[in-house]
This record gives structure tokens, sequence and C-alpha cells, in this order.
């Protein structure tokens, strides 16, 4: 799998039940109401509104809302459930998957939504390809079979148990095939879906949404229009907007001491405010590139990982709205274990110095962390200097770090020019396959050069063929200890998901789980 836009992250835990922080309360009333309008402020952008090109939070959260697929992850659950279709399963083997549609699914411009727009979405994301689409979620698909009208046969190359995962994403979207090019993306900022929402209009600042009368599903809108606000990376702006009452909800982008000092104020009650956690796996990552002169030696990344002190990282630089992550798999995904505290620890300097000393280094380490200022989060260059500070406190290292824009970090993270860099990682889908296959596989997204031919060879073919997913754990912590052993990574911190709203606001708990699927139509005001 080839890299993409879903590297991303700004705290968003992982867990797959909501909790309130601030007695935000379950909503009352009817699920038939379609309510006032709901004013929703995010620091994100929408990159996309062609399915076949958006792979980043914003565009997901668009197409969530506006396009059906045939299988949703229910709120609160990391299983995916019939959307589009009545029912879909596998074969024996898991490389045969058969869906059969709801009857009587149109587009919002009153079309019949049928097999052949299925067949025709899947096909045109992949002959598409754009480098910044999901195609690499739907690798797997070999052949798409419309025996009728309400039935879709995919033929897999490979055993792929987690293919249900993936079309349930925003991977899966379903376009009409007479509105959108077969061989080329729209361009003219519209959508035509059929899931609950209609996009009304779409410019760089703001989108608007209403309810779709004619949508067919298990969603049961809870307000008759969406406004979303796009602050583009302005994180103050979307502060003052929500403080100015421009905004009914803050969703992503508030920084960590933003949501700190919201939840620790005894006024912010009195004030007719209330944060909202829910759970979240997205996680960020401390990338070593193996080709490096200095991070490729084995000595070195273990020397760092005794030293990184997640529990500092997390209360000082992120005010406790993230956990220490200890592994590649988050915690509340199944087959989650505790690698990285298993072999190396609390942080210990001796240890860290034996490290260093048992691979022939005498000296002290000079190394570089490479940060990016904008794209996970406002708080990721305070927290590599931290990381810097502990490693130049041990004595053993003299660390420094640079921040680059993010397009030219890409490119030279491309290029092999950084020894140590960050990356976060928001995921496509709950399963542990999504935090091991694109980092671990053929093509990683890392770019640092890493490769164990038993992890690529034996244990992801044999993880993503097991229909059971609970029978994966035992591979999957072998998984996660040969990468603790081997350290291409040091995990860091796992985020929570917060929103902020006013008091007349209800029903965000439902929007915010491990499946990131921001739901429009759980939300109710007043």
């Amino acid at each position: 799998m080839k890299a993409h836009n879903k590297w991303l992250t700004a705290p968003l835990a992982a867990g797959l039940s909501a909790a309130l922080l601030s007695g935000c309360g379950t909503e009352q009333g009817g699920s038939g109401d379609s309510g006032g309008g709901i004013r929703v402020g995010m620091s994100d952008e929408i990159l996309a509104t062609d399915p076949a090109a958006g792979y980043d939070p914003g565009s997901w959260l668009l197409f969530n809302n506006v396009f059906q697929s045939l299988l949703a992850f229910p709120k609160g659950g990391a299983e995916p459930q019939p959307e589009a279709a009545e029912k879909c399963e596998f074969a024996t083997g898991s490389k045969v998957y058969t869906c059969t549609l709801r009857d009587g699914l149109t587009f919002s411009n009153g079309n019949k939504l049928t097999s052949e727009d299925v067949k025709f979405s899947f096909e045109r994301a992949l002959k598409i390809a754009d480098p910044a689409g999901p195609a690499p979620l739907l690798s797997s698909i070999d052949t798409i079979e419309t025996p009728d009208e309400k039935t879709v046969v995919f033929r897999l190359k490979v055993p792929d148990a987690t293919f249900p995962s993936k079309i349930a994403s925003g991977a899966g979207s379903i376009v009409d095939h007479r509105d959108y090019p077969a061989d080329a993306l729209r361009t003219d900022g519209k959508a035509t879906g059929s899931g609950p929402y209609k996009l009304d209009s779409f410019s760089d600042t703001e989108a608007t949404f209403s309810a779709n009368p004619g949508y067919k599903g298990d969603a049961k809108p809870k307000n008759g229009a969406v406004t979303l606000k796009l602050y583009r990376g302005d994180r103050a702006a979307l502060s003052k907007a929500f403080t100015d009452g421009d905004i009914d909800v803050a969703y992503r982008g508030l920084s960590a001491g933003d949501i700190a000092a919201l939840e620790n104020s005894s006024t912010t009650a009195d004030k007719g405010i209330e944060v909202i956690q829910g759970s979240s796996a997205e996680v960020q990552h401390l990338v070593f590139n193996m080709k490096d002169p200095v991070a490729g030696k084995l000595g070195v990344r273990k020397a760092i990982a005794h030293l990184v002190d997640r529990e500092a990282l997390v209360e000082n630089v992120y005010k406790s709205t993230a956990t220490p992550l200890y592994s590649i798999v988050p915690a509340g995904i199944a087959g989650h274990n505790t690698a990285f505290y298993d072999t190396y620890g609390a942080p210990d300097p001796a240890k860290a110095k034996k490290a260093l000393r048992d691979a022939g280094i005498t000296g002290k380490v000079k190394l570089t962390l490479w940060s990016t200022p904008s794209r996970y989060g406002p708080s990721t260059d305070q927290e590599l200097k931290a990381i810097a500070e502990q490693l130049n406190a041990s004595g053993l290292f003299d660390a420094d770090v640079k921040s680059v824009a993010y397009d030219q970090y890409e490119k030279d993270i491309a290029a092999g020019k950084y020894g140590v860099y960050v990356k976060g990682w928001v995921p496509d889908y709950p399963d542990a396959d999504n935090f091991t296959g694109p980092f671990f596989g053929e093509g990683n997204v890392l770019g640092n050069h890493y490769e164990n031919r038993t992890i690529t060879g034996t244990l992801l073919p044999k993880t993503a063929a097991a229909a059971d997913r609970a029978a994966t754990t035992d591979e999957y912590g072998r998984l996660q200890d040969l990468v603790a052993d081997e350290l291409p990574l040091l995990p860091l911190w796992q985020g929570k998901q917060y929103a902020v709203a006013r008091d007349d606001v209800t029903g965000l708990e439902w929007t915010l789980d491990a499946s990131t699927v921001f739901r429009f139509w759980e939300i109710r005001k007043g």
C-alpha cells in the first residue's frame, strides 16, 4: 500500500465506547425529528468531493455523510453492518464476497442505484488510481460481477477477511455512473450520492448539507441541515469562531491547551459549554530510516527506546489529551499488546548507555529529529523538542530538531534525507490489519526501508485471510513483538477524540468512536 493522506494526527483514544467529560447527557426526543441546522467548525480542509480522490479526514467526513457504502460501521461498533446492502457474505475461503442491495435505492438526483453503480464506483477508483485516493485499500479486488440489478460479486486476488471493513470506509462510497466520468475525476465541486445528506454547496471555507429525503438506510437524521465551516489549519480562528458563537460545535483542531483549559475550568458549564470525549485509534510514531548511517544502527534505536518518556510527553505537551502508546496496534483494537513496554520498560538511561556500548558506540550520538509544523497538530514541534531534551539529558545524545513545511517534508522522506522523523496515522477501519499492513507490507507508507520477510510473507497474509478476527491474536502478537525487537519505529501516543459544543447540542457522543466516522445524523440542537 502506498503513502496517502491518512497520515494525519492531532490528538483526536481507542476503546469502543464514547464517554462524555462534562455531563452532556444522552440525547432526548424522537429519532425522526429533522430539527434545525447545526453549525460545525474544524481546522481540516476537505481536499476532495470525489470519492476516487479523497483520502484525508475532511474528505472522508463528507463521503460518510453524502454517499452510501454497501456496509457501514454502527455507532460505537467495529463490526461493519449492512447499509446500502441488505446483506453481504463471504463464500468459503474469504476470496468471494457477495452483496445484495436494498430495494428502492436512489441517488439524490432521483436516479436509481443498482449493482451497475457499485461495480462502476469500485472499478473507477481503481482505474483512476489517484495518488491521493483510496485505490490502495481496494487493491485486493480482482473482478466484480453483477448477475442482476441487486447482486454484486467481488472476486478477490487473495483471501482478505478485512475486505468488509475496507468497503465500509469512505473507500466504498457509491457514485452515480451517469454523473461521474469513468476515467477522470469530477471537478465541479458537486457530489451525487445516496447517503443521509445531500451536498448543497461547497467552497474552500464552507460546505452546506441538507437531509436527503430519498435516503434509504439505517441512519435517522436528527437535524435537517449542517453547515461545515472550514478553517484550513487556522486553529486560532476555529477557537475564536466558537467563542464568538459563529459555530455550535468545534471538531478537530482545537489545541491540547484549549481542550485542557476547558476541561479544567470550573466555569465551562456555567458558560453553556461542554467538552465531549470519544474514543479514537489515531496514533503517532517516531520513524527510523533503516538505511540512515546513524538511525540505521540498532543500538542507537534501542537507546532511544530506553530514553523516550511517553508519560511526560502526554502530560506536558499534550495536557493528557492523549495516552502513551506501547505498540503499533493501539489499545481498544483486537490484537493489541504492549510489546514496546515489555521489551524496553520505563525510561532507563543505564540501559540506553549499555545498548550503545554493546554496539561499540562510545561518544555522544549526533542526531536530528525532523518535524513538520502543521500536518500532525500544533504541538508536534514542541513534542519533538521535548524528545530531543530527553535524549540529551542522558548525556548520550546531541540531538536537535528541524521543522519543514509538509510538502517538502514528504519529498525529503521519500528521498531518504531524514534519519528520524514523526508520522501520525488516522485509521481507515478499526482492525489491527490497518495498523500493520500499511506500515510493514509491500510499498509501505513509512518510507523507512524496513522489511521483515516473516511479517510480509507469513504473518500479514495469514491474518488477512482469517475470517474469525479474534483468532488472529497470536499472529498479531508475534508481529508486534518482532517490530519491537527490530525497532523500525517507536510508538509515542494514542489520541483521544474531542468536540466542544454548546449545551443545547446533543448526540455528539455517537459521532466520536474508533471508526472515525463523524455522523451528522446523530447530532441535534435544541
